[in-house]
């Protein structure tokens, strides 16, 4: 679940984030901020669905990262997984698609010079 990709620490997250998955993904966001890592990747490409549970977590962890000036980076690609993303369409659908920077794959999120994708 957890890589390193030069300064990145990156966790790639299927499935489902749900109330049952979400507490894991808050505790190793938690983990990496306290090992002094404050450049994190929630790589949610093969997330097949995503509750308020999920929608939480990722916003308690944008929040996180904010306060220790840390960044945080979201992998949606532009066509989702396999069966589209469903974690775009929550946040979009939910209004909080704008609070996130989101990228396309695990190389534009961990390139420093990469933009993220427009809302």
């Amino acid at each position: 679940m957890e890589g390193e990709r030069g300064e990145w620490v990156v966790f790639q997250v299927a499935g489902e984030l749900d109330l049952v998955t979400s507490p894991a993904v808050r505790q190793h966001v938690h983990k990496a901020v306290a090992r002094g890592r404050h450049a994190v990747v929630l790589d949610l490409s093969e997330v097949r669905f995503c509750d308020s549970s999920g929608v939480g977590v990722l916003i308690a962890a944008r929040r996180l990262m904010r306060s220790c000036s840390g960044r945080l980076r979201l992998i949606l690609p532009a066509q989702g997984a396999r069966d589209g993303s469903h974690v775009n369409r929550v946040l979009a659908a939910l209004g909080v698609r704008r609070l996130f920077d989101v990228y396309p794959d695990l190389a534009a999120a961990t390139t420093s010079t990469a933009g993220p994708l427009s809302a």
